[in-house]
């Protein structure tokens, strides 16, 4: 897929991984959709795009019908609909057993709710649409790009619902390729290790050199750029299916 006929919905696409993909991928000439629910930032993102090359659409990827309802009206907007790229995530952070006693189960369900179960919401209302596309080379009808984590892989403590939300996202990842298979629709997965994001950027400074000293080569966090530019090769390369690439610097998380 070349990068200046895609027309991209991007969930979590205000701000940061989501908001580099959008940038990445609109200076190459796409037009995108931003599912988020962050209404001021979704303002800032298509002022800076323009609004021939964007919109914003708040969308709580966890809402079966909202999200169904968004996407036919991105699609419209687009002038159709061939990549979905899902970001949105929260952290869901805490312990199994904490200070307070054990977590409450709504902790656990709302990270899975909106990091595995949002983006399974997204893909399968995007593909429903994507699979009526006109096919383009070796039959492509489009493409699904889903983010997960290096904690899917090494979960730290503190991270039991967060890992396992990302986990789900990778262990959907092949069988959902194969399925989409006969439509043309490819689907991948890119699991970050430690990025700059909004979160890492209201660390202390000393925490933030720990991290990035913590990464083999390049011993630095990573760069929302750097995924982005992951993200566009994705699309273009169409041999890559059913996989999930780790985008880490060789880092593999501690206990804790």
């Amino acid at each position: 897929m070349q990068l200046d006929t895609t027309r991209a919905l991007i969930t979590g696409g205000v701000s940061g991984l989501g908001l580099s993909v959008a940038r990445h991928l609109v200076a190459h000439g796409a037009k995108v959709a931003l599912f988020d629910v962050n209404d001021d930032k979704g303002a800032a993102a298509v002022a800076e795009f323009g609004e021939g090359k964007a919109r914003y659409f708040r969308t709580d990827v966890t809402d079966e019908a909202g999200v169904a309802a968004n996407v036919s009206a991105a699609s419209e907007f687009l002038g159709g609909l061939n990549v979905a790229i899902n970001c949105a995530g929260i952290l869901g952070a805490g312990r199994v057993l904490g200070k307070e006693g054990a977590m409450p189960l709504k902790n656990f369900a709302g990270t899975v709710m909106v990091n595995l179960v949002g983006s399974f919401n997204v893909a399968k209302a995007a593909a429903a649409l994507m699979q009526h596309n006109a096919v383009g080379e070796d039959g492509e009808r489009g493409v699904i790009v889903n983010t997960a984590s290096v904690a899917a892989y090494e979960g730290q403590i503190g991270q039991a619902a967060y890992s396992a939300s990302k986990g789900g996202v990778v262990g959907m990842t092949l069988p959902m390729a194969r399925e989409l298979s006969r439509f043309g629709i490819r689907v991948m997965t890119v699991a970050p290790g430690i990025f700059w994001t909004p979160m890492v950027d209201g660390m202390p400074p000393e925490v933030q050199q720990s991290l990035g000293a913590s990464i083999p080569f390049p011993s630095r966090l990573g760069k929302p750029e750097e995924f982005a530019d992951l993200v566009a090769y994705i699309l273009q390369n169409r041999y890559l299916n059913g996989e999930t690439i780790r985008l880490d610097g060789a880092v593999r998380l501690a206990p804790k």
